[in-house]
C-alpha cells in the first residue's frame, strides 16, 4: 500500500509549473484525445493519397524509389525514436497521453 499512497500523494500535493499535478494530467489527456482524433483524420487522407500515388507510379507519371524512402527513414527515424522514448519516460503523463490518443483515435 505504500506505493499507492505515494502516487496518490503526488497527485494531490505539490505542483508542476505552478499547476497541481492532476490538472497537468488532465491537460495531457485532453491533448492525447485531440492528437488521436487528428491522427485518425490524417490516416484517412494518407490512405487516399497513397492509393493515388501508387496509381500514378503504376502509369509512370511518378517514380518511387525505395532508396529515397530508406534515406528518409535513416534521417528521421532516430529523432522519432528519441521523442517516443521521451514521451514514455514521463510515465504518468505519457500514460495519460497514450490513453487519450487511443480513445481519440477509436471514437473519431
Amino acid at each position: 500500500m505504500g506505493a499507492i499512497d505515494d502516487v496518490i500523494g503526488f497527485i494531490t500535493s505539490g505542483n508542476i509549473g505552478g499547476l497541481p499535478p492532476i490538472v497537468v494530467m488532465i491537460i495531457i489527456f485532453v491533448i492525447g484525445l485531440v492528437v488521436g482524433y487528428l491522427v485518425h483524420l490524417f490516416l484517412k487522407i494518407a490512405i487516399i493519397a497513397a492509393i493515388i500515388l501508387f496509381v500514378l507510379a503504376y502509369f509512370g507519371f511518378f517514380g518511387l524509389s525505395l532508396s529515397a524512402l530508406k534515406d528518409l527513414a535513416d534521417k528521421y527515424g532516430p529523432i522519432v525514436y528519441q521523442y517516443g522514448v521521451l514521451l514514455i519516460g514521463m510515465l504518468p503523463l505519457g500514460i495519460g497521453f497514450i490513453i487519450g490518443l487511443i480513445i481519440g483515435f477509436i471514437f473519431a
